[in-house]
């Protein structure tokens, strides 16, 4: 949409270009109401395997940052991981949703993550004109961690919690022109590494920054009132209404921990969550600057 114009501009029809304008006519509020402010992305999982779709979200994220906003990318990388660890007959543990990331997955973890694709992310967004600089938490302290415990008393071996997270440093970039790309891994007091979930990263560095938009880019459209039916999607809806979804047995399934993550996130305060299909053209860009969006909104 939007980065349409600037990349694609040539040879188009008079009609075409008025539609253009009016696209852009229709983002300027929203353009303005977001200028100065910070967004969190959540990347990860399909959205990270299909290149065209890669191409399309990484000009979303530079559009942001060329028109004011200041975006934080937090990313993912599972699948990748995944196939790195079946290549080296490293068996895949996961308990309750959480990888078990013992001394030799988590090797891989921080070679896969923190290197190859931290590093990839960065560079695809640098070759659109912005300065994006890659990150895990073990720079500068960025992630403090300390070894998590499951409830059920599941040692899930170097996977951390988070209890610091270096605000300052994240603030310093985004001010400065740059959009930090941050990889799932921090460090505990004695430098240790620990693997992270994407989504708790992004729910943390959000909430603690101040952000006014936190975005979960995900393989499903967003919130259906009926699940098989994409005509129900709700665009809107509020914190108290998911958990009603859930406790009424609306929400069920792999979807529960989708939407808690968006829960969390505005019990942690962030005003706006929204939980968008990743796979889609442009997704950011349509949810956060059409008046219809293509996802759901999680409010207060």
């Amino acid at each position: 949409m939007l980065s349409e114009i600037i990349y694609n501009d040539s040879n188009q029809s008079m009609e075409q270009l008025i539609e253009k304008a009016n696209v852009l006519c229709e983002a300027l509020p929203y353009i303005n109401a977001l200028s100065g402010k910070t967004v969190v992305i959540k990347y990860g999982g399909n959205a990270m395997q299909n290149e065209s779709i890669i191409n399309t979200i990484m000009q979303d994220i530079a559009m942001l940052k060329i028109v004011g906003v200041n975006p934080i990318l937090v990313h993912g990388g599972g699948p990748e991981i995944n196939a790195y660890l079946k290549k080296l007959n490293i068996p895949l543990k996961f308990h309750n949703g959480l990888r078990i990331t013992d001394k030799n997955t988590m090797e891989i973890v921080q070679m896969v993550m923190g290197g190859k694709i931290n590093k990839d992310i960065a560079s695809r967004l640098n070759l659109l004109g912005v300065k994006a600089i890659g990150l895990s938490g073990k720079d500068a302290q960025l992630i403090e961690v300390k070894k998590y415990y499951s409830p059920d008393g599941m040692d899930l071996g170097y996977v951390g919690e988070i209890i610091g997270i270096n605000t300052s440093l994240l603030n310093q970039l985004s001010n400065d022109e740059l959009i930090p790309v941050i990889a799932g891994i921090g460090t505990d007091s004695n430098g240790e590494a620990y693997n992270i979930n994407a989504d708790l990263v992004a729910g943390e560095i959000a909430s603690r920054i101040g952000a006014e938009k936190l975005i979960f880019l995900t393989d499903i459209d967003g919130i259906r009132k009926n699940p098989e039916d994409p005509s129900t999607l709700i665009s809107i809806i509020s914190a108290d209404e998911i958990k009603k979804m859930i406790n009424d047995g609306e929400i069920k399934g792999g979807m529960i921990p989708k939407v808690m993550s968006c829960v969390k996130g505005i019990e942690q305060g962030v005003p706006k969550v929204h939980i968008i299909n990743g796979t889609t053209p442009h997704p950011i860009l349509l949810e956060i600057f059409t008046n219809k969006g293509i996802g759901t909104m999680v409010t207060k």
